[in-house]
Protein backbone atom coordinates (compact mmCIF):
# COMPACT_ATOMS: atom_id res chain seq x y z
CA UNK A 1 0.00 0.00 0.00
CA UNK A 2 1.36 3.23 -1.38
CA UNK A 3 1.93 5.32 1.99
CA UNK A 4 0.71 9.12 1.90
CA UNK A 5 2.57 12.04 1.89
CA UNK A 6 0.31 14.59 3.41
CA UNK A 7 2.71 17.80 2.70
CA UNK A 8 3.09 16.95 -1.10
CA UNK A 9 -0.66 16.41 -0.96
CA UNK A 10 -1.01 19.65 0.83
CA UNK A 11 0.92 21.52 -1.43
CA UNK A 12 -0.96 20.31 -4.41
CA UNK A 13 -4.53 21.68 -3.14
CA UNK A 14 -3.20 24.61 -2.59
CA UNK A 15 -2.46 25.50 -6.21
CA UNK A 16 -6.57 25.60 -6.44
CA UNK A 17 -7.74 29.37 -7.57
CA UNK A 18 -9.76 29.63 -4.78
CA UNK A 19 -9.60 29.41 -0.76
CA UNK A 20 -10.38 26.23 0.53
CA UNK A 21 -12.59 25.26 3.70
CA UNK A 22 -11.37 21.60 4.19
CA UNK A 23 -9.72 18.92 1.68
CA UNK A 24 -9.66 15.38 2.67
CA UNK A 25 -8.74 12.20 1.52
CA UNK A 26 -11.73 9.97 0.34
CA UNK A 27 -12.27 6.87 -1.51
CA UNK A 28 -10.33 3.42 -0.59
CA UNK A 29 -7.96 4.94 1.55
CA UNK A 30 -10.51 6.41 3.83
CA UNK A 31 -12.43 3.08 3.52
CA UNK A 32 -9.73 1.07 4.96
CA UNK A 33 -8.85 -0.79 1.69
CA UNK A 34 -6.19 0.76 -0.40
CA UNK A 35 -3.92 -1.10 -2.93
CA UNK A 36 -0.37 -0.06 -3.43
CA UNK A 37 -1.74 1.50 -6.81
CA UNK A 38 -4.81 2.78 -5.64
CA UNK A 39 -5.79 6.22 -6.79
CA UNK A 40 -5.56 9.30 -4.24
CA UNK A 41 -9.31 10.59 -4.15
CA UNK A 42 -9.59 14.12 -2.49
CA UNK A 43 -12.22 15.74 -1.73
CA UNK A 44 -13.15 19.20 -0.61
CA UNK A 45 -14.96 22.36 -0.74
CA UNK A 46 -13.51 25.62 -1.99
CA UNK A 47 -15.31 29.68 -1.45
CA UNK A 48 -16.48 31.51 -4.53
CA UNK A 49 -16.13 34.85 -3.84
CA UNK A 50 -18.82 37.46 -3.54
CA UNK A 51 -18.40 39.02 -7.08
CA UNK A 52 -18.30 35.72 -8.64
CA UNK A 53 -21.76 34.53 -7.20
CA UNK A 54 -24.03 37.35 -7.72
CA UNK A 55 -22.91 38.87 -11.30
CA UNK A 56 -23.99 37.36 -14.41
CA UNK A 57 -20.81 35.87 -14.98
CA UNK A 58 -20.51 33.31 -12.23
CA UNK A 59 -17.26 31.35 -10.66
CA UNK A 60 -17.55 27.35 -11.06
CA UNK A 61 -19.65 25.50 -8.37
CA UNK A 62 -17.45 21.82 -9.29
CA UNK A 63 -13.51 21.65 -9.82
CA UNK A 64 -12.32 18.79 -10.87
CA UNK A 65 -8.69 17.90 -11.90
CA UNK A 66 -6.94 14.95 -12.48
CA UNK A 67 -3.11 13.81 -12.94
CA UNK A 68 -0.43 11.44 -11.92
CA UNK A 69 2.00 12.40 -8.95
CA UNK A 70 5.15 9.72 -8.40
CA UNK A 71 3.26 6.89 -10.32
CA UNK A 72 -0.19 7.76 -8.70
CA UNK A 73 -3.29 9.32 -10.25
CA UNK A 74 -4.63 11.88 -7.84
CA UNK A 75 -8.29 13.38 -8.55
CA UNK A 76 -9.09 16.90 -7.03
CA UNK A 77 -12.91 17.44 -6.61
CA UNK A 78 -14.11 20.36 -5.00
CA UNK A 79 -17.61 21.71 -4.55
CA UNK A 80 -18.53 25.74 -3.80
CA UNK A 81 -19.84 25.72 0.09
CA UNK A 82 -23.58 26.82 -1.44
CA UNK A 83 -23.58 23.81 -3.59
CA UNK A 84 -21.85 21.43 -0.79
CA UNK A 85 -23.97 22.58 1.82
CA UNK A 86 -27.05 21.65 -0.68
CA UNK A 87 -25.82 18.18 -0.54
CA UNK A 88 -25.43 18.24 3.00
CA UNK A 89 -28.89 18.60 3.81
CA UNK A 90 -30.03 16.00 1.29
CA UNK A 91 -29.29 12.17 2.20
CA UNK A 92 -26.24 12.27 0.84
CA UNK A 93 -23.83 10.01 2.96
CA UNK A 94 -20.95 10.79 0.36
CA UNK A 95 -20.04 14.46 1.35
CA UNK A 96 -20.71 13.85 5.08
CA UNK A 97 -18.12 11.09 4.55
CA UNK A 98 -15.80 13.79 3.13
CA UNK A 99 -16.28 16.57 5.74
CA UNK A 100 -15.76 13.71 8.36
CA UNK A 101 -13.01 11.64 7.32
CA UNK A 102 -10.30 11.24 9.27
CA UNK A 103 -7.75 11.77 6.60
CA UNK A 104 -7.23 15.72 6.71
CA UNK A 105 -5.16 17.26 4.12
CA UNK A 106 -6.54 21.20 4.59
CA UNK A 107 -8.58 22.32 7.41
CA UNK A 108 -10.05 26.08 8.98
CA UNK A 109 -12.45 26.72 11.47
CA UNK A 110 -14.98 26.67 8.61
CA UNK A 111 -14.44 23.18 8.31
CA UNK A 112 -14.50 22.82 12.28
CA UNK A 113 -17.98 23.92 12.41
CA UNK A 114 -19.37 22.12 9.45
CA UNK A 115 -17.96 18.89 11.25
CA UNK A 116 -20.04 20.47 14.38
CA UNK A 117 -23.04 20.55 12.38
CA UNK A 118 -23.06 17.22 10.66
CA UNK A 119 -25.25 15.72 12.94
CA UNK A 120 -27.69 17.85 12.47
CA UNK A 121 -27.54 16.95 8.50
CA UNK A 122 -28.75 13.12 9.48
CA UNK A 123 -31.78 11.47 8.40
CA UNK A 124 -32.91 8.02 8.72
CA UNK A 125 -33.82 8.68 4.75
CA UNK A 126 -29.87 8.89 4.69
CA UNK A 127 -30.34 4.52 4.21
CA UNK A 128 -31.51 5.33 0.62
CA UNK A 129 -28.29 6.65 -0.22
CA UNK A 130 -26.40 3.96 0.83
CA UNK A 131 -28.90 1.04 -0.15
CA UNK A 132 -28.54 2.49 -3.77
CA UNK A 133 -25.24 3.05 -4.28
CA UNK A 134 -25.04 -0.80 -2.66
CA UNK A 135 -27.39 -2.37 -5.38
CA UNK A 136 -25.13 0.03 -7.74
CA UNK A 137 -21.72 -1.64 -7.13
CA UNK A 138 -23.15 -5.43 -6.53
CA UNK A 139 -24.47 -4.84 -10.23
CA UNK A 140 -20.79 -4.05 -11.21
CA UNK A 141 -19.50 -6.73 -9.86
CA UNK A 142 -21.61 -9.13 -11.30
CA UNK A 143 -21.03 -7.87 -14.65
CA UNK A 144 -16.94 -7.90 -13.55
CA UNK A 145 -16.65 -10.01 -11.16
CA UNK A 146 -13.79 -7.60 -9.97
CA UNK A 147 -12.66 -7.51 -5.89
CA UNK A 148 -13.02 -3.61 -5.90
CA UNK A 149 -17.02 -3.13 -6.62
CA UNK A 150 -17.79 -6.50 -3.99
CA UNK A 151 -15.74 -4.87 -1.18
CA UNK A 152 -17.57 -1.45 -2.07
CA UNK A 153 -20.69 -3.23 -1.97
CA UNK A 154 -19.93 -4.62 1.39
CA UNK A 155 -18.71 -0.95 3.24
CA UNK A 156 -21.90 0.91 2.22
CA UNK A 157 -24.15 -1.29 2.94
CA UNK A 158 -22.20 -2.30 6.57
CA UNK A 159 -21.94 2.28 6.94
CA UNK A 160 -25.43 2.62 6.15
CA UNK A 161 -26.61 -0.23 8.71
CA UNK A 162 -23.96 1.35 11.63
CA UNK A 163 -25.58 4.53 10.93
CA UNK A 164 -29.00 3.92 10.90
CA UNK A 165 -28.38 1.78 14.62
CA UNK A 166 -25.79 4.21 16.22
CA UNK A 167 -26.11 7.51 14.02
CA UNK A 168 -22.38 7.76 13.60
CA UNK A 169 -20.83 7.70 10.17
CA UNK A 170 -17.96 5.72 9.96
CA UNK A 171 -16.71 5.00 6.48
CA UNK A 172 -13.68 2.68 7.24
CA UNK A 173 -14.35 -0.81 6.49
CA UNK A 174 -11.98 -1.99 9.28
CA UNK A 175 -13.99 -0.61 11.98
CA UNK A 176 -17.53 -2.01 11.08
CA UNK A 177 -16.83 -6.22 11.59
CA UNK A 178 -19.65 -6.61 13.58
CA UNK A 179 -21.99 -7.59 11.13
CA UNK A 180 -19.40 -8.60 8.62
CA UNK A 181 -18.43 -11.44 6.92
CA UNK A 182 -15.30 -13.95 8.57
CA UNK A 183 -13.69 -13.56 4.69
CA UNK A 184 -13.43 -10.21 4.96
CA UNK A 185 -10.24 -9.44 5.93
CA UNK A 186 -9.13 -11.87 3.78
CA UNK A 187 -10.67 -10.29 0.77
CA UNK A 188 -9.55 -6.72 1.85
CA UNK A 189 -5.86 -8.10 1.85
CA UNK A 190 -6.21 -9.10 -1.33
CA UNK A 191 -7.17 -6.22 -2.42
CA UNK A 192 -4.02 -4.24 -0.82
CA UNK A 193 -2.11 -6.53 -3.82
CA UNK A 194 -4.03 -5.66 -6.88
CA UNK A 195 -6.50 -3.34 -7.39
CA UNK A 196 -8.64 -4.72 -10.13
CA UNK A 197 -8.42 -8.41 -9.16
CA UNK A 198 -11.11 -10.73 -9.15
CA UNK A 199 -12.37 -12.25 -6.17
CA UNK A 200 -10.33 -15.25 -5.02
CA UNK A 201 -11.98 -17.21 -2.36
CA UNK A 202 -15.48 -17.64 -1.05
CA UNK A 203 -17.92 -19.06 -2.94
CA UNK A 204 -20.21 -16.92 -5.13
CA UNK A 205 -23.23 -18.82 -2.98
CA UNK A 206 -22.02 -17.75 0.20
CA UNK A 207 -20.90 -14.54 -0.92
CA UNK A 208 -24.93 -13.53 -2.52
CA UNK A 209 -26.42 -15.24 0.22
CA UNK A 210 -24.01 -12.24 2.65
CA UNK A 211 -24.77 -9.38 0.16
CA UNK A 212 -28.77 -10.60 0.60
CA UNK A 213 -28.10 -10.61 4.62
CA UNK A 214 -26.63 -7.23 4.75
CA UNK A 215 -29.42 -5.48 2.37
CA UNK A 216 -32.07 -6.69 4.96
CA UNK A 217 -30.02 -5.95 7.75
CA UNK A 218 -30.02 -2.71 6.44
CA UNK A 219 -34.13 -2.23 5.54
CA UNK A 220 -34.36 -3.49 9.26
CA UNK A 221 -32.36 -0.58 10.74
CA UNK A 222 -34.06 2.14 8.84
CA UNK A 223 -37.40 0.85 10.24
CA UNK A 224 -36.09 0.77 13.60
CA UNK A 225 -33.80 4.03 13.74
CA UNK A 226 -34.34 6.71 15.74
CA UNK A 227 -32.55 9.53 13.29
CA UNK A 228 -35.00 12.15 12.75
CA UNK A 229 -36.65 12.71 9.44
CA UNK A 230 -35.51 15.70 8.64
CA UNK A 231 -32.37 17.41 9.13
CA UNK A 232 -32.01 20.35 11.71
CA UNK A 233 -29.00 21.84 10.90
CA UNK A 234 -29.94 24.18 7.65
CA UNK A 235 -30.17 27.80 9.22
CA UNK A 236 -26.79 27.43 11.12
CA UNK A 237 -25.86 25.97 7.45
CA UNK A 238 -27.32 29.12 5.98
CA UNK A 239 -25.48 31.29 8.39
CA UNK A 240 -22.01 29.93 7.88
CA UNK A 241 -22.34 30.20 3.83
CA UNK A 242 -23.27 34.25 4.25
CA UNK A 243 -20.35 34.30 6.65
CA UNK A 244 -17.78 32.45 5.00
CA UNK A 245 -19.15 33.92 1.22
CA UNK A 246 -18.98 38.14 2.60
CA UNK A 247 -15.05 36.84 4.51
CA UNK A 248 -13.44 35.45 0.90
CA UNK A 249 -10.83 36.56 -0.99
Amino acid sequence: MRTLDYTELRGIVGDQPYDLLFATVSGAHLYGFPSKDSDVDLRGVHVLPVAEVVGLTTGPETLDRTWFQNEAEVDLVTHDLAKFLRLMLRRNGYVLEQVLSPLGVVTSPGHEELVALADGCLTKWHSHHYRGFGKTQWALFGKTGELKPLLYTFRVLLTGIHLMRTGEVQADLRELADQAPAYLPELMAAKAEVEHGPVDGPAAELIERDVLRLQALLDEAEAESKLPDAPSAGAALNDLLVRTRLAAR
